[in-house]
């Protein structure tokens, strides 16, 4: 973990321009075509939640800005950022939060993940570590291949962790899409870095080989 200094003036503005702001983040949503990584799952015999989580989780690792925390009136940067998603328990009809430690290599990953998972079902959990604000939070919405999203979340003050949320797969002109909103603080990712994640996912699904081994 790391201070993050901004030598340009222009980028301590456009940071306390919308760090000042009461509702400082934005949304985007859009389409993914997931058709090869489907198969590929499919082919492999993953399990389908915790690959996304992976291929979510690692794209959002190599873009620096979606590692930026802020911490009173410093921004820090993480070495890693790990992905806290929603699952299932048997507790109740409403969800745990499940913390898997982020690593590159996607087996290890999954293995980690089921692991984690499985203890969730019986000994749920709804708490943040305190302290802790190296989180991606992440949430299936597998009923619904929504077009929109909005978050609960605190506000005052506001947190700057990433939110990301992914849909009901449905078929169109033959290739299977999947709704993916992505949540980040202004002050931290701008439209530029936005447009990396979306399309570093789609590089993913294109070629899922090279990165789901």
């Amino acid at each position: 973990m790391k201070k993050v200094k901004f030598d340009s003036e222009h980028r301590k503005k456009h940071f306390a321009f919308f760090n000042h702001m009461n509702h400082p983040h934005f949304n985007i949503t859009a389409n993914v075509d997931v058709t090869n990584l489907l198969q590929h799952i499919k082919s492999q015999q993953l399990p389908m939640t915790f690959s996304i989580v992976y291929v979510l989780s690692r794209v959002a690792n190599e873009i620096q800005e979606f590692r930026w925390r802020i911490r009173g009136n410093d921004v820090i940067e993480h070495n890693a950022v790990h992905p806290s998603f929603t699952v299932a328990t048997d507790k109740a009809d409403v969800f745990s939060f499940c913390t898997v430690p982020y690593q590159l290599d996607s087996k290890g990953f999954i293995v980690d993940a089921s692991r984690i998972n499985e203890a969730m079902k019986t000994n749920p959990s709804i708490e943040d570590e305190p302290g802790r604000d190296d989180y991606l939070f992440m949430s299936p919405i597998p009923w619904i291949s929504f077009t929109g999203i909005q978050h609960a979340m605190h506000y005052h003050p506001h947190d700057s962790v990433p939110r990301i949320t992914w849909g009901k797969f449905f078929t169109q002109n033959q290739r299977s899409l999947m709704p993916l909103s992505v949540q980040a603080h202004h002050a931290l990712v701008d439209g530029r870095h936005m447009g990396a994640y979306f399309n570093y996912i789609e590089e993913i699904c294109v070629n899922p080989v090279l990165f789901l081994s």
